[in-house]
This record gives C-alpha cells, sequence and structure tokens, in this order.
C-alpha cells in the first residue's frame, strides 16, 4: 500500500520511533538475513527494525531500486559498514490500513552477512 511505504520513507528520513510503532501491525512478523526463525509481534519487529536502523543507518545507506506491486514492496538498499559495501532487500506487505505486516531483509555478500550478524546481535543485546 502506498500510504505505508510514503510513511516507512518518512521513517527512513527522520529516524522518528514513534512513527514506526504506528507503522509496525501488532502481528507483523520479520525475518532476518541470520536468524532462522521468524520474529513475530509488533514489539520483536519494533527491535529488530530500530537494531538495523542503528547498525546500517549511517550517511552511506540509501535505496536504489524500489519495486511495487499492489501491498508489497521491494526495496533494494547498498550501504557500507566498517569497510563492507553491503549490498540487500527489504521485502514489506502492509495491510489495508498501511501498516507492515510482513518485513524481510536478504543481504549479500558473506562477508555483510557475518558483519551484520556480530553487529545486530550487540544492538539487541544493548535494547536488552
Amino acid at each position: 500500500m502506498q500510504l505505508g511505504l510514503a510513511a516507512w520513507h518518512r521513517y527512513m528520513l527522520g529516524n522518528d520511533l514513534d512513527l514506526l510503532a504506528e507503522l509496525i501491525a501488532d502481528d507483523a512478523v520479520f525475518h532476518s538475513p541470520v536468524v532462522h526463525t521468524p520474529q513475530a509481534g509488533k514489539a520483536k519487529v519494533l527491535s529488530y527494525l530500530t537494531a538495523a536502523g542503528q547498525v546500517l543507518g549511517n550517511d552511506t545507506f540509501r535505496y536504489v531500486r524500489e519495486l511495487v506491486d499492489g501491498p508489497e514492496a521491494l526495496l533494494e538498499f547498498v550501504a557500507e559498514v566498517d569497510g563492507i559495501v553491503i549490498n540487500g532487500i527489504d521485502l514489506i506487505r502492509f495491510d489495508l490500513e498501511g501498516r507492515i505486516i510482513d518485513f524481510k531483509v536478504m543481504v549479500r555478500p558473506l562477508k555483510a552477512i557475518n558483519k551484520l550478524w556480530d553487529m545486530m546481535a550487540a544492538a539487541l543485546e544493548k535494547q536488552a
């Protein structure tokens, strides 16, 4: 849904955690590139997306491609963390109210996945 995608882009520009919390549906699910089990529920999705923002949210992060099909959006991104260029996608599904109900992240190359694993674990532990 375009409203949800527009709100997601507003969040990415301003890092407004209140907006992010409003954007996530209560029964949302997050699929991590490094955690086998889907993370279900608004609190977990919010936690993972907040940690990802801390890890990837530097001035090198940018979306380079966007494909939209009805309530689904695929956003390709690039970023650099500790000298490692990360290429990935955010696959987001929105409900009829424009809230995120499913968020899947895929990342390449392997070196980037390993770096994100370490940094996300530290960010999530810091939140706890």
